[in-house]
């Protein structure tokens, strides 16, 4: 899977000339061979190849929601407040990576060695930063002082951060000597300009400051040897002593602030924790820890409830979940107990369970996710329907939604609208071709009225249009 990503990084920089020459420019000359809408379409088409056919891809909506709203807090105390999205990925190392066109990914392994929320905040501060200077456009900016080889080896080390040290190697090393020395050396004055950027950047949301210092240190002296035994984020994130020394003084010049860590953080590590390895040992893990606990806390209780419901010991699973007091009630802890009575097919303890949470926490989509399914799994599936309908309406974009209303409509034997609903779910993944083919699906059956016909014959238009172009921009082999 990464060999097709870097491919893809190597082809998209080969080709950014062209691209850039149909766009507006829209941004600083120093970054006028690679336009925002040219940035953003890369980071498009990169994501779809991670979220579609990655197999590290976590797709979880609790994670990401939680990481939405980190990074969401964060975008907001930028000067740009522009438009973000956040992903993790299954991976044990410590690492996190931007993508063009502001994408940022994290792996498991950062958020669970995370010791506070300030801590991750930083990391996704400083990621941030890199998308709101134009880090990787500005490297391309740099064309007339390198070759267009080096300048392709170069973005495709940087989409590399998330894989092997070796393979972001072996993309650099595409590139001539004396290119990368200078290149290394402009890349640390991006990380610089990072670390000032991203400190700025978590101050301003509220965060404590001290820990993006702290959390540097940390990683550097956990590592002897820095070349050859650094954690995955040192590697792709150049570490010098003078950028933990500048960060350290930044942040004595700056103001103390004590930030607790928010409930869903330690949520958020709780269920991450408990979703990797064989479920008995995960059980039997997460036991040993309950039985010792006096006083547990809600991420203690939470991890054992979450094993127990992955072992299947669901009693037991119940029992722990009805206990928990209501001063820790979230919306993460009610999806918690949704899923648990889904697991015990008693679908109308779920519906109950999640009808009012939809309201008291309406920021938390997973919640109509799980509502959907319960729906859907009840046979009640008008109102599945319906609400699905309004979901997709409001956020044309949720793919989650989509996905469901097309299993609702399934199931309720209206095949030409199931059809309709799964071509929306094919376009969110880029897939034109099959989009257009299942409205084509749709609009045989012949059932639509003059109306929803049109719409569908206008979309059909879209979609074919859609794969045309992205056809002529990804090159002649059409990949």
């Amino acid at each position: 899977m990464m060999k097709r990503i870097l491919a893809f990084g190597l082809s998209a920089v080969l080709s950014v000339q062209s691209v850039a020459a149909g766009l507006p420019d829209l941004g600083e000359s120093s970054a006028a061979d690679l336009s925002e809408a040219a940035e953003r379409r890369i980071g498009e088409q990169i994501i779809r190849e991670i979220r579609w056919r990655e197999p590290s891809y976590l797709d979880d909506p609790q994670v990401e929601s939680y990481l939405t709203d980190l990074g969401g807090r964060l975008v907001a105390a930028t000067k740009s407040g522009g438009s973000y999205q956040f992903f993790a990925l299954r991976d044990p190392t410590l690492n996190a990576f931007a993508m063009p066109g502001g994408y940022i990914g994290l792996h498991t392994g950062l958020i669970l060695s995370a010791r506070s929320e300030s801590e991750l905040a930083s990391v996704v501060a400083h990621e941030i930063a890199h998308v709101e200077q134009r880090h990787i456009a500005r490297l391309v900016g740099k064309q007339s002082q390198s070759s267009i080889i080096m300048l392709a080896s170069l973005l495709v080390a940087v989409l590399a951060a998330r894989s092997s040290d070796q393979i972001a190697q072996a993309a650099v090393a595409g590139g001539t000597a004396a290119g990368i020395q200078n290149q290394l050396g402009y890349t640390r004055e991006f990380e610089r300009e990072a670390d000032r950027i991203g400190l700025q950047t978590l101050d301003a949301a509220g965060f404590d400051t001290r820990q993006m210092a702290s959390f540097f240190e940390r990683l550097q002296q956990e590592t002897r040897l820095y070349e050859n035994n650094a954690p995955a984020y040192l590697r792709t994130h150049p570490l010098t002593t003078e950028r933990i020394a500048d960060m350290g003084n930044r942040v004595e010049g700056g103001r103390y602030r004590q930030v607790t860590s928010s409930n869903d953080f330690t949520l958020v590590q709780a269920r991450l924790s408990t979703l990797e390895g064989a479920a008995p040992d995960v059980f039997r893990r997460e036991t040993r820890a309950w039985e010792k606990a006096t006083q547990p806390t809600a991420a203690q209780r939470y991890a054992y409830v979450h094993a127990a419901l992955r072992a299947n010991e669901l009693d037991r699973a119940e029992a722990a979940w009805r206990d928990f007091p209501k001063a820790q009630q979230s919306a993460m802890i009610v999806a918690l107990g949704a899923e648990l009575a889904m697991a015990r097919r008693d679908f109308a303890a779920a519906i109950s369970r999640l009808k009012p949470a939809v309201t008291t926490y309406p920021q938390a989509r997973y919640l109509g996710y799980l509502l959907a399914d319960a729906r859907i799994a009840a046979g009640d599936l008008k109102t599945a329907i319906a609400e699905l309908r309004e979901a997709t309406t409001t956020r044309p974009d949720d793919f989650h939604s989509w996905t469901r209303l097309a299993k609702a409509y399934q199931a309720s034997g209206n095949v030409s609208e199931s059809h309709r609903a799964q071509a929306e779910v094919y376009a969110l993944q880029g897939a034109w071709s099959s989009a257009a083919g299942q409205l084509e699906i749709a609009l045989r059956e012949g059932k639509a009225d003059f109306y929803t016909q049109s719409a569908m014959d206008a979309r059909l238009r879209e979609f074919r249009a859609r794969y045309d172009d992205e056809r002529a921009w990804r090159g002649r082999d059409g990949r």
